[in-house]
């Protein structure tokens, strides 16, 4: 779908067949999109029984092919990574034999574009996050709870016509999609909120409203974007309020301020999506490695290269890193 004269056999590869990757394989094969799901183990062997399950904001069932081996799959116009960051440079190399016209990752964090353009080269990469949400059960249905927004683009800030086309293609799934040139300053300001929200989930264990509203935990919180917004400002990466949490707003005003901000945010949750828990909380109790190396870690390392000490990261880092840790070894 990205070069017309090219033939790929597979419109849509998603790679992770978890929440958002089945939310995203279901609805485009839906609407009539060829896609193969790239999954292992118990979940492919769900999907290959009972197709990709579909509750919440949208209650349906589609079929949908699946490969366990990802090094078997032969061509994709567009691959989009979905699966947990852990171990993604190790999968990465099973599709290096592929024929991929476009690649984009909806992953946490930044740095799945660096490892997407070491495995395919950056002129396939376009930027990519996913303010949308939804729960795998363990019975293989998804649950899927909030439907903002996917933002892509191409990570130059230039328009371009593949990242209109394959947004557009999203968005009339059924999947909220938007093309924009900013797709950096999204991605980072993104990043920036998960940290905190990543954190707080899993030491509060709880829905994600009730530590935004919570006036403490929102403070803690607030402080970790700050930080975060530190690291985005030294890179010359600018901020933006058009993510899950009003970023610019938090590093630009008072403490106060961003205190506020959080908790307003909180409020809307609350009122919208009140069941909606981080994906880093479900990993926690469903007892899946939590992403920290990849996302807090990588923030870290980024920090030392500029000379920035982020110390609530730090200490954060530290902490869950422990509780990961010690969860596995009593595994």
């Amino acid at each position: 779908m990205v070069n017309k004269a090219h033939h790929y056999e597979y419109e849509f590869a998603l790679l992770g067949a978890g929440a958002i990757g089945s939310i995203l394989g279901a609805h485009l094969a839906r609407s009539g999109r060829s896609v193969i799901m790239l999954a292992r183990g118990r979940r492919a062997a769900q999907i290959q029984a009972d197709g990709l399950r579909i509750t919440g904001l949208a209650q349906f069932t589609r079929a949908a092919p699946t490969l366990s081996d990802a090094a078997e799959l032969r061509s994709a116009g567009v691959l989009i990574v979905a699966m947990k960051t852990p171990g993604t440079a190790e999968a990465l190399l099973n599709l290096q034999r592929a024929d991929l016209g476009v690649v984009l990752s909806i992953q946490n964090g930044p740095l799945k574009n660096e490892l997407l353009a070491n495995a395919f080269g950056p002129e396939r990469v376009l930027g990519a996050l996913a303010d949308t949400s939804g729960e795998l059960l363990a019975g293989g249905e998804v649950v899927f709870t909030r439907n903002v927004n996917i933002f892509l683009g191409e990570l130059s800030g230039e328009d371009s016509p593949r990242a209109q086309q394959i947004a557009g293609t999203i968005h009339a799934s059924g999947v909220r999609a938007t093309a924009v040139p900013d797709i950096r300053s999204r991605e980072w300001s993104k990043f920036a909120a998960w940290v905190g929200l990543m954190a707080l989930s899993v030491t509060t264990r709880a829905v994600t409203w009730s530590y935004l509203t919570d006036p403490g935990s929102a403070l803690v919180l607030a402080r970790l974007v700050r930080e975060m917004g530190l690291l985005t400002r030294s890179l010359g990466i600018g901020l933006t309020d058009e993510s899950v949490l009003p970023v610019a707003t938090i590093c630009r005003g008072t403490e106060e301020g961003a205190v506020n901000a959080v908790m307003t945010v909180g409020r809307e949750f609350e009122l919208l999506a009140p069941g909606h828990r981080m994906s880093s909380l479900q990993d926690l109790e469903a007892g899946r490695p939590l992403e920290i190396h990849e996302t807090l870690g990588y923030a870290l390392r980024k920090a030392a290269q500029s000379g920035l000490s982020l110390p609530l990261v730090e200490a954060f880092y530290q902490v869950i890193a422990t509780v990961d840790r010690l969860r596995i070894k009593a595994i």
